[in-house]
């Protein structure tokens, strides 16, 4: 049978093919593009189900099958909290799993059900093979792990290339969808953003490799750096602010040891401008993650930067940034990953970036100790740089006195008479 018969006898309504998965069976939902008819058709659907497991990460809309109205029908976990499921995990209702964001492949099937894989993809090409699209991720493992696998193909999803693609013969069910991927608006940048990313800029040298994650933060970075030339990508996600940087010439990914000239990513979150640009582009390369995040790998490109975010940073240096206190609030993601990749890189680094304070000034994210119940994302021995927008605390090699020195500097000015205080009676010493 040649593929296009095979995927012709497959397709189905998004009724059908739920009505193949078994009470209790374990779903995997791919991220990012996530497979929402297929979501939607399941909690319209709770009834047929009970005790069945779902896992999915970052969700841009509405991930119903976490909430209140699903309990006995299905239990939501997820490594990564976002907004769709963040209530739901604080509730008790859903799960977090702490883990590093490479590691997820390796759980599915053992720790984490896998009987059957809903993913979203593009649909096929002239070989028979479906794009993952925006989201490779743990996705290509689940398609391989499960006994059933869903293909949500959707005509307006952008096929990107790499090691990306499912072929037709692995799925036992198709359900066609037409709807545009969800996009995230571009973030608003105020001052305190744009300091931070002129003092990131400054750490950051022509021919550098970088990882970097969403957000205020990481745009500022990138609208920092239009300066510097021959920067590379390799990045668990990336979004428009580098579509923004290709397109200048100041990425050309021509140092990078490791796919040279090739911006590499695990998963994409952007708006129909990055879309667009990643669409049919070969110089995108899409990599299931325990391949883009694993420190091994990411060392293999020299001069490898690291920019990531946090909540809290403690005197010592350890970096919250998964929960407030005991409220969570996102997850480990691949912070560490790159973070320890980058320190085994020659010429690495790794930078902590945050607003000095929160809750509209009224308390520093520079602190004496973690609140009570934060989770220790990156450890004291694997940080290196904190930025504010107060300057660079360089903590790698230092005592713990000299990083509460360094941190301190970087504080916001109203908090600083409070950490030093905190400081001497520590250290048992003048600041």
């Amino acid at each position: 049978m040649n593929w296009k018969t095979d995927y012709q006898n497959k397709i189905m309504s998004a009724e059908e093919a739920i009505a193949l998965i078994q009470p209790g069976e374990g779903l995997v939902l791919s991220q990012t593009s996530t497979p929402n008819v297929m979501v939607a058709t399941l909690a319209a659907h709770k009834e047929r189900f009970k005790g069945n497991s779902v896992f999915n990460i970052i969700n841009l809309g509405n991930m119903s099958l976490a909430h209140a109205d699903m309990e006995g029908h299905f239990e939501f976990s997820t490594i990564f909290t976002s907004a769709s499921t963040r209530q739901d995990i604080n509730d008790g209702r859903a799960h977090h799993i702490p883990a590093h964001f490479h590691a997820v492949p390796g759980l599915l099937g053992d720790t984490v059900a896998c009987d059957v894989a809903v993913l979203a993809m593009t649909r096929p090409d002239a070989e028979g093979y479906c794009s993952l699209s925006l989201g490779v991720d743990y996705a290509l493992q689940a398609a391989k792990v499960a006994r059933l696998v869903i293909g949500e193909c959707n005509d307006q999803l952008p096929y990107t290339f790499g090691d990306s693609r499912v072929h037709v013969s692995q799925l036992s069910a198709v359900v066609e969808v037409s709807y545009p991927p969800k996009q995230n608006p571009q973030p608003t940048l105020g001052e305190v953003e744009m300091a931070i990313g002129r003092h990131c800029a400054g750490l950051i040298h022509d021919g550098d490799c970088l990882q970097l994650g969403i957000g205020a933060l990481p745009d500022a970075v990138l609208l920092s750096l239009k300066d510097k030339k021959d920067l590379g990508i390799h990045s668990e996600m990336f979004s428009d602010g580098v579509v923004e940087l290709v397109e200048e010439g100041v990425i050309t990914n021509a140092h990078k040891q490791l796919h040279p000239g090739k911006l590499v990513a695990t998963f994409l979150i952007g708006t129909s401008r990055l879309y667009d640009f990643v669409n049919d582009n070969l110089d995108v390369e899409m990599h299931p993650v325990d391949y883009v995040n694993a420190p091994w790998i990411v060392a293999k490109n020299d001069n490898v930067v690291a920019i990531n975010s946090a909540i809290q940073v403690d005197l010592t240096g350890q970096v919250c940034a998964e929960s407030i206190g005991l409220r969570h609030y996102s997850g480990t993601g691949g912070q560490v990953d790159f973070i320890r990749g980058a320190a085994m890189s020659k010429g690495g680094r790794s930078i902590i970036a945050l607003a000095s304070t929160s809750m509209g000034g009224k308390a520093s994210r520079i602190v004496p100790v973690l609140e009570e119940g934060a989770a220790v994302t990156t450890p004291r021995t694997d940080a290196h740089y904190v930025v504010t927008e107060y300057g660079v605390a360089d903590l790698k090699g230092r005592t713990q006195q000299d990083r509460a020195r360094a941190l301190i500097a970087i504080a916001h000015p109203d908090f600083r008479p409070e950490l030093i205080e905190h400081f001497e009676a520590r250290f048992k010493r003048a600041f």
